[in-house]
């Protein structure tokens, strides 16, 4: 089973595309094949940290894997994914692990000296210094909006880009200047030696902080940010099955960084309103059942409640308290996977407390010639209820 690709980059969920970066770069130098004299667990674990890093990279396949799981990358499930993401098997083999580390590393061939950009972040890095702030919302489901999926509608407050300025921080009729420290590059360099050779070491510029650009004349409306209050309205989609904490990402959705910087993300953390007729394991639910001891005896058909409306159920001539009958399918969605859990009808005989006098004289008629029950039922019952549980 494959790790949770957060997991093997050692990152939060919400972590950055900076940071993804720079925990990729470390992984990827300490478990190298070339430093590790050809070492076979590493090099599984680099063609690892090269796959975790290739999905998370991507705003479009990191998006779908945040949502379906290996299934948005196409994992095992055909190529299509799930929500019609459309990307292919991930499966990386050494050769297209190294292409992803010169490539990521800006290494032109792969002989010694050929190192650019080893350690640092580039102009890239130097934009992610002004990405913009994250907005985490609270978003309320049902149980049936779960089972069905939904799109949510939520209004928010932060920044937009500054009209008067376009988002550049100028004032109207001017722009920002190239800086004279780096060239408009965002980055100074310092040659370096080290193990592989000959590299470069890349920084953000100290003069305009990564930017390229410094801001002479600031917009007299945003005070050169490129940034003013607003507010914006979002449609979320929910897809079924999520489960309660969990939350949706929305890249770029987030808060606008400073002066036509990345956006962050908008995350929804979901909270979802439990339903007193069911209980939730997984993708399985129970429901409890109530039924008349003739109706345990002689068998009925039931009619009982499920997330997407009424299911019959036939009750068996016999039943006892506490056997529990399973509909399979009628569970919530499986997430990413394709299909349902089961619905679990756990059995509760109904002992009435008053009786007719009709009803009395039936029941001391049937009391003469009942049978008595087993010896060993009473152990029977609860082998019954813990195999209903283990079934869960």
């Amino acid at each position: 089973m494959k790790q949770d690709f957060y997991v093997v980059l050692g990152v939060q969920r919400d972590a950055s595309e900076a940071d993804i970066k720079k925990a990729y770069r470390k992984l990827a130098m300490e478990c190298h094949p070339d430093r590790n004299n050809g070492d076979k667990s590493s090099e599984e674990k680099f063609k690892l940290v090269s796959e975790a890093y290739e999905v998370l990279r991507d705003p479009d396949k990191r998006a779908a894997y945040d949502r379906y799981g290996m299934a948005g990358v196409g994992r095992g499930h055909g190529g299509g994914g799930a929500g019609g993401a459309g990307f292919s098997s991930m499966h990386f083999d050494l050769s297209e692990a190294l292409m992803v580390f010169m490539r990521d590393f800006g290494i032109a061939g792969g002989g010694a000296g050929g190192f650019e950009s080893l350690f640092g972040g580039g102009q890239r890095a130097g934009r992610d210094r002004r990405r913009g702030h994250d907005i985490k919302v609270g978003l309320k489901l049902t149980l049936a909006e779960v089972a069905t999926g939904t799109t949510k509608t939520v209004r928010i407050k932060s920044l937009e880009s500054c009209p008067e300025c376009a988002g550049t921080g100028a004032k109207a009729g001017t722009q920002p200047v190239r800086c004279g420290t780096c060239g408009g590059t965002g980055e100074v360099r310092h040659q370096a030696q080290s193990l592989f050779g000959q590299f470069l070491t890349v920084s953000p510029c100290p003069s305009c902080a990564g930017e390229g650009t410094i801001v002479q004349n600031p917009c007299d409306r945003c005070g050169g940010d490129g940034r003013i209050k607003g507010e914006k309205t979002i449609q979320i989609d929910v897809p079924a099955g999520v489960a309660d904490h969990h939350y949706l990402t929305l890249r770029g959705q987030g808060v606008p960084g400073p002066r036509n910087g990345p956006h962050g993300d908008l995350i929804a953390v979901l909270d979802i309103k439990e339903d007193p007729r069911f209980e939730r394991h997984g993708d399985d639910l129970v429901y409890d059942l109530g039924i008349t001891f003739t109706q345990a005896a002689l068998g009925a058909e039931v009619e009982v409640p499920t997330p997407f409306g009424q299911s019959t159920l036939r009750v068996e001539p016999g039943t006892q308290t506490g056997m529990a009958y399973r509909l399979r399918s009628k569970g919530l969605p499986r997430l990413g996977e394709g299909g349902h859990g089961d619905m679990h009808v756990r059995i509760h005989v109904w002992t009435p407390t008053k009786l007719t006098a009709e009803q009395r004289k039936l029941l001391e008629k049937l009391s003469e010639v009942e049978d008595a029950p087993p010896e060993k039922e009473s152990g029977k019952f609860w082998d019954t209820i813990r195999r209903a549980l283990g079934q869960l």
